[in-house]
Parts: C-alpha cells; structure tokens; sequence
C-alpha cells in the first residue's frame, strides 16, 4: 500500500524551499581572484613570443604586434638541456626518497602503541613551523662538513627533510582511514609489517602516495634557495637558477626570460593538471577510501 505525501509548502512570498540563491559575493571574490591570476599569466605569454625591441616600445599590456620565437632559441642555448637534466634528478630522487622514508613513519605512526612514537611523530611535525631560510646556515654547515657542497645530493637531502613533516601527516591521516578489521585480518593470516604494507598499506594510500608525491615534485622543481645556497658550478646548475643567464650588465631580456619561464614550469604544471584529482583527494585525507 503506499502512501500520498503531501508537497512541502511553499514559503510566502519566496522561492520554494531547495532551490537555491546566487551567492553573488563568492562571485565577486572569484572574479577578482581570476584577473589576479589571468593578468600575469597573459603577460608571460604575451612578452615571451616578442622580441625585446617590440616589447619595450608596445608597453607591459599590449598584444603583441609581430610574435617571434626567436626567444626558443636563446632558451635552448642558455644551458636548459643541462638544468632541465638536473633538475629532472633532483625531482625524481627527491620523491622517491621521500616516499621511502614517510610510508613506513606513517605506518609506524599509526600502528604503534607506543607513547615515545606519537612524541616523536609531534616533535616531527614541528618541521611544519621551521622555515627553510631560518636554518640555511646551519645547512650550509652540515652539507659542507660532508662533503657534498657544490652537488646535486646537497640540494636533494634538504629538500626531503623539508618535505618530510607534511609526507608523513598526509600518509598517516589517510592510514588511519583504513579499517582495524583489515589489520587484524592480515595478522591473523600472518602478514608481518613489512607484508602489511606492501598488500594493504599502500594499495589503500595511493591517492595519498600521488599527493605526496606531486607535492614533493613541486617543492623540488621549483626549489630555489637550497640550490642557491648550496651550488656553484655551472655543471649543478637547475632550471631556476638558470633563469640568471638572462640577466645581463646591461639590463634584462624579458621576453627571454619569460619563454624560459614558459619552458620551466611546463612540465610540472602537465603533471599536476593529469594528477590533480588524487593530489586533492589525498590532501583533503580521503585517500584511503
């Protein structure tokens, strides 16, 4: 038998109740948020396919009245195969390690009883509040004492431990997301640790291991200061720092040092618009479902 309901009133004088309102101050903010993050990206675009000449007289704004891209050969000659390849290793060790290092902590976080893990899980994380320029002296110190100064290790081993504390909060968060039950059942069947989390831990963490691994990606491809600090030679040099090649005594070739923006940031950016689904998902701790 079934049974009539009656429709929900409508309000007086309203809209009926489900529909929605326009919520025309987020679109207010969305806007002004779009032109702060158009407007710079057209001028890269813009300024990178003029010559110096054409971009000095048009003006910062203008369309570009004749494109070239003469400014692809100056990026090609300025050394970028070399930083692409170095920055390129930097990027691959450093998420490799960082993953290799931050999924057994997680685990560790997160199965253990133990009061003397979680105190040292939380002076961990106080790597989240320590700025990389507040303790790049005493980087400096350590890399040179061993030995790596002037290397691409002594970029790589800062960049890890740097990248660390928020790896292992993301992998434990979505860890804890996985079921008791499924623990139990793989020691039941005898799984020791190291079986657990290669059958369980990471098959359930995936969207987390893309998350941490884009970030960490994004930390080392961009990573400018320990490169800075922590290189010299022409042979270490990655992409940001090769961006100085097109600053000159004279002045600075924009439309050059634009295209090799373009060049720097394209592959990464490739990569997180295919990985963007899983790196929000695993920030957002839901990586374990």
């Amino acid at each position: 038998m079934s049974v009539a309901t009656a429709p929900k009133p409508t309000p007086a004088g309203g809209k009926p109740r489900g529909v929605s309102r326009p919520n025309y101050t987020a679109g207010v903010f969305a806007a002004i948020w779009l032109v702060i993050v158009a407007v710079p990206l057209y001028c890269v675009v813009a300024w990178s396919v003029q010559g110096q000449d054409a971009y000095l007289d048009n003006g910062p704004l203008s369309l570009p009245s004749t494109i070239t891209f003469s400014n692809v050969t100056d990026v090609l000659n300025s050394g970028f195969a070399r930083g692409f390849w170095n920055t390129a290793i930097v990027t691959v060790v450093s998420v490799v390690l960082t993953l290799l290092v931050a999924v057994p902590a997680a685990y560790a976080v997160v199965r253990s009883p133990s009061r003397i893990v979680s105190s040292i899980f939380g002076i961990f994380l106080l790597g989240l509040a320590i700025p990389a320029q507040a303790v790049i002296i005493p980087v400096y110190l350590m890399i040179s004492r061993m030995g790596l100064y002037d290397s691409l290790l002594a970029v790589i081993l800062p960049t890890v431990a740097f990248g660390l504390p928020l790896a292992v909060l993301v992998l434990a968060g979505s860890l804890r997301d996985v079921p008791r039950e499924q623990y139990e059942a793989m020691t039941l069947d005898g799984a020791g640790p190291l079986r657990t989390m290669l059958s369980l831990v990471i098959p359930m963490s995936r969207s987390s291991l893309v998350a941490v691994g884009i970030y960490t990606a994004l930390t080392a491809w961009n990573g400018f200061l320990f490169p800075l600090i922590l290189t010299q030679s022409e042979e270490n040099r990655v992409l940001t720092l090769n961006l100085f090649n097109f600053q000159t005594e004279r002045g600075l070739n924009v439309p050059g040092l634009m295209m090799a923006v373009l060049f720097t940031a394209a592959p990464i950016f490739l990569a997180y618009i295919f990985a963007r689904r899983w790196l929000i998902a695993g920030l957002a701790g839901v990586g374990g479902k």
